[in-house]
């Protein structure tokens, strides 16, 4: 799985996390077009041993699939979020690839009564290579650009490239045109690394490995695609409330069979007779959602499209608040069976929603940062019940899997504090550096939807939580500093903005990372006689045990040298300052006027005047002893008024607050 949620078309792929390898380890891992040494004497077979050995080669599709599930579920969620606001998703392939494409896109109208043109295939040659071999075609990069286009494709539109090899011409001209209209594009082939991933936002890649038959792409490779389109399409269309559990909802009953499955669908959905879901749908003008809202929640028709239409046409999201607690915005709250004269109480539980959770709801609330992630559960009251911590979990460092991995540890070590087994919550809120993009967060959503099904979820960056803790009424400015640095601030009337958070290689200004590294070119222009000498030098060769500013080169470029190491510098930075090192009093200084000057480029962003509340967080603000007053003296020098100041040694307690934030009035106590 490869998902750069920041986007190719603002900062190039992100490295791609590492892949299982391919089947029996081919050296060149999934190469669909090598040869497959399990049937190189596949013709010597009898039929029957032919049939069994094409069958075993087909099982390792699904779990190949099965590997790319959090890249499939960004990805879901990121096409979702488009077509919400108006876009479409386009598939682009060729032959093979363009045909499942196509057939992918021309069975949700019926299927899911998508609007025509709201899912487009798009094949290299045009509608007759859908049945005919057009050679040649697949490797025009300028036909794909055109085709891509003439559809007038915009930042609304998800482009999704299709090609077994990664490689195709065709798809990649098509994927460059959306790139530089700012569609969101996804990648889906069975090789990787490949060029399709690195023109993607999110690069689907499910490694088969090589065909039955060399170059055969129809078979294995073809069967992860369909299956991949499949959970795309659908997950898509769940996410748009096409469906209301495993019931097709947006039906349109035009005629006898689809008026039998309407009628046959509200029955279900609302525990109704036969005779009854008839009266039901009539009285609501034969619209099934309606109908289902209005039997479910016990409301007149009109309140129930109402509802509806609040909800974006989502039927689990009209429910929420009419039924029960657990009935919240999102589409994992379970299913209510009411009868026929109503609705009735929820019955046992459904996922891993159980009774227990309901008598007393649990939060979590999880700051995910550069060098740690901090877990806190507690009551629906705020009552703090056990802290967990984790690795990094800034993705965008360390990949999307190790993530997802520090967050599994934090979670596990906060329930082991509560003394509880890990189990179900009402809401939870993700805060972390890194998600600051709209793909981001979907990535974390899906996180929240596998690991907590049925809570509530909300993923924001690690900046919101500070501003959630740390300010009286929700506004003004969070200011972080520990191995990155952001400015995020938040108007009275809810507007946003933030200054900072561009990672260690393009931003980062006033950081520890920035104040380490400043440490050490310091030291290196000292020992060349380039720059003063500087208490820096001795301190540093003693932190790491050094006999010469010389052997800063093996240190710093032939060892693992990680981010916090470097960060970690900037206590040494901030004791020669303190002890009167010039040197270390001017990085001092220069970080406090460049996390100053984040501050004043989000008030100005927000015209945000007079006293302004701040909240701080980061090691450097909260444990630092010159960094602080730092930032005071050059937002003092710039004009800003900071107060009240309020540090935040603990940014989870801010994602408790948005996760309580989540439940109804009646259950935070």
């Amino acid at each position: 799985m490869n998902v750069n949620p920041t986007g190719p078309e603002d900062f190039g792929p992100s490295p791609a996390p590492d892949r299982p390898a391919a089947p029996d380890a081919l050296p060149a891992m999934g190469v669909t077009e090598a040869r497959n040494p399990a049937t190189a004497d596949i013709d010597t077979l009898s039929t029957l041993q032919m049939v069994r050995l094409i069958n075993d080669e087909d099982a390792r599709v699904a779990p190949a699939v099965a590997a790319e599930a959090p890249a499939i579920a960004a990805a879901i969620d990121a096409i979702a979020a488009r077509l919400a606001g108006g876009g479409r998703l386009i598939y682009a392939g060729a032959g093979t690839s363009g045909r499942l494409g196509v057939l992918d896109a021309s069975e949700c109208p019926p299927t899911f009564s998508a609007p025509p043109g709201l899912v487009v295939g798009l094949i290299a040659g045009g509608e007759r290579a859908l049945t005919h071999s057009i050679e040649g075609a697949e490797d025009d990069p300028a036909a794909g650009e055109r085709d891509l286009v003439a559809l007038d494709v915009s930042p609304l539109d998800a482009v999704v490239g299709i090609a077994a090899s990664g490689r195709t011409p065709y798809v990649l001209g098509a994927l460059q045109a959306a790139r530089r209209r700012g569609a969101l594009t996804v990648s889906l082939a069975c090789n990787h690394p490949s060029p399709m991933a690195a023109l993607a936002a999110i690069s689907i890649a499910p490694l088969v490995g090589p065909e039955v038959i060399a170059g055969s792409t129809r078979l294995k490779a073809g069967t992860a695609q369909k299956m991949v389109l499949n959970l795309l399409s659908t997950g898509v269309m769940i996410r748009l409330g096409k469906t209301f559990g495993n019931l097709m909802v947006d039906v349109q009953a035009s005629n006898s069979k689809l008026r039998v499955r309407a009628r046959r669908i509200v029955a279900e959905a609302c525990g109704l007779s036969p005779e009854d879901a008839a009266a039901l749908l009539e009285g609501c003008g034969g619209e099934v959602k309606t109908a289902i809202v209005s039997g479910l929640a016990g409301i007149a028709p009109d309140e129930a499209r109402r509802r509806l239409a609040a909800a974006g046409g989502v039927v689990r999201r009209a429910l929420a608040g009419a039924l029960s607690p657990e009935g919240a915005p999102g589409d994992e709250a379970p299913a209510v069976k009411p009868s026929p004269t109503g609705p009735t109480s929820p019955p046992g539980p459904t996922r891993s929603t159980g009774s227990e959770a309901r008598a007393t709801p649990l939060l979590l609330g999880i700051d995910g940062g550069g060098t740690k992630t901090t877990a806190l559960l507690a009551t629906a009251g705020g009552q703090v019940l056990g802290r967990g911590s984790g690795p990094a979990c800034n993705y965008q460092s360390v990949g999307a899997e190790a993530a997802w991995s520090a967050l599994d540890d934090a979670v596990r070590a906060a329930f082991d504090d509560a003394g509880q087994e890990p189990g179900p919550v009402a809401a939870a809120c993700l805060g972390l550096a890194g998600a600051a993009r709209a793909e981001d967060r979907a990535l974390f959503a899906a996180w929240i939807a596998d690991r907590l099904p049925g809570a509530r979820g909300l993923v924001v960056n690690d900046a919101e939580l500070v501003l959630a803790a740390g300010t009286p009424e929700g506004w003004g400015v969070a200011l972080i500093c520990g191995t990155g640095s952001i400015a995020y601030g938040r108007s009275p009337d809810g507007r946003s903005a933030r200054a900072g958070g561009w990672g260690y290689l393009l931003g980062d200004e006033g950081s520890g990372y920035h104040m380490g590294l400043s440490a050490l070119r310091a030291v290196a222009r000292a020992a060349d006689g380039r720059g003063p000498t500087t208490a820096l030098t001795a301190a540093i060769l003693a932190h790491w045990d050094l006999p010469s500013p010389e052997a800063l080169i093996r240190r710093v470029y032939q060892e693992p040298l990680s981010r916090a190491e470097v960060a970690g510098l900037a206590a040494l930075v901030e004791d020669a300052a303190l002890a009167g090192d010039a040197v270390g009093a001017a990085i001092i200084a220069h970080a406090g006027e460049e996390l100053a000057c984040a501050v004043d480029a989000v008030a100005r962003a927000l015209a945000l005047s007079g006293p302004l509340p701040c909240a701080q967080a980061g090691g450097l603000l909260i444990h630092g002893r010159a960094v602080g007053r730092a930032v005071s003296a050059a937002a003092e020098a710039l004009g800003l008024a900071l107060a009240p100041v309020r540090p935040v040694p603990e940014p989870a307690v801010g994602a408790l607050r948005l996760a309580q934030g989540l439940l109804p009035a009646q259950l935070r106590g």
